[in-house]
């Protein structure tokens, strides 16, 4: 693959993928297309632009993430999110490459009371989440060297998320009304960032970023934040550890039931990823959920 590895990601103007790129500098040359230039909706265009880059490891960080949306644009959600991971997966077969793509705690139902692990049956509640199972299945497939990383609750500092819109919101009202029976842990997609560089290079610098490093170690991996909150606890958290929280105007959180918030897309009502996994096989482990909120928030 030669000395210098290229990372080729996708949906790098996305909140995980910016920070990807951020964490991937050091370690060789980075490719990051704007969606323009490499449309995940667009098989031929993207085994165009993979044939072209040649990239040594494809971090699939693009995806459909308007959950609710997703129930009413299936077929662009189906070829974003399940048919793009089985091309890149073929792609990089092709060319001897390693292929790391992201999915997501939706792919399981909920009706567990303790973190998920890998081996756990799925059983996807909405378009989103049935998409991204199919995505996994599609790169499995394909026979690349690969690594799936289901995170779950993923936040930024910058785009469109939970964290920012609760933050929006405490600036305009005086009450949230925020859903108590949804748990999960919040994660920070710059820890996920950081997570997924330091299992890289733990597998890949030692082979000289060779795929079949990858291959000796592929499959499924949860990688999200330790410790579990529902979306109200976040909500309660994020405003409380707010740095601009004299701008507030929020006086209370108010925790409501599923039912009343009702969405087009159903949401799992546990979705906690055990990540022992990513733990004992790569070296791995993210903070807490709290840990990485004052982190993010103060730096």
């Amino acid at each position: 693959m030669g000395a210098q590895p290229i990372f080729l990601v996708t949906g790098a103007a996305g909140q995980l993928g910016y920070e990807l790129v951020r964490e991937l500098a050091p370690l060789g040359r980075v490719v990051a297309p704007e969606r323009a230039a490499l449309d995940l909706a667009d098989a031929d265009g993207l085994r165009r632009f993979v044939r072209e880059c040649r990239p040594s490891v494809i971090l699939n960080a693009g995806a459909y993430t308007a959950v609710d949306r997703a129930e009413s644009d299936r077929e662009v959600c189906e070829a974003v999110n399940a048919e793009a991971p089985g091309v890149l997966g073929e792609e990089a077969r092709a060319l001897g490459a390693a292929v790391v793509h992201f999915s997501t705690d939706y792919v399981f139902d909920g009706r567990k009371r303790l973190p998920y692990v890998e081996t756990d049956a799925t059983g996807p509640l909405s378009v989103y989440g049935a998409t991204k199972l199919r995505g996994e299945q599609a790169l499995a497939a394909s026979g690349a060297a690969h690594l799936v990383f289901r995170t779950s609750w993923v936040y930024a500092l910058r785009g469109r998320n939970f964290l920012l819109t609760m933050l929006g919101l405490a600036r305009a009202r005086t009450e949230l009304r925020v859903v108590n029976d949804q748990c999960g842990a919040p994660t920070w997609a710059r820890m996920v960032a950081g997570g997924t560089c330091q299992a890289l290079r733990a597998l890949l610098e030692r082979e000289r970023w060779r795929a079949g490093a990858v291959r000796d170690a592929q499959g499924v991996y949860h990688i999200s934040a330790a410790g579990v909150t529902s979306w109200h606890g976040f909500a309660e958290a994020l405003l409380a550890q707010d740095p601009r929280r004299e701008e507030q105007r929020c006086e209370r959180v108010v925790p409501i039931t599923t039912s009343e918030y009702p969405t087009p897309a159903s949401r799992p009502a546990y979705s906690a990823l055990d990540c022992s996994k990513l733990r004992e096989t790569l070296g791995v482990r993210l903070p807490d959920w709290r840990e990485q909120l004052s982190l993010a928030l103060h730096g």
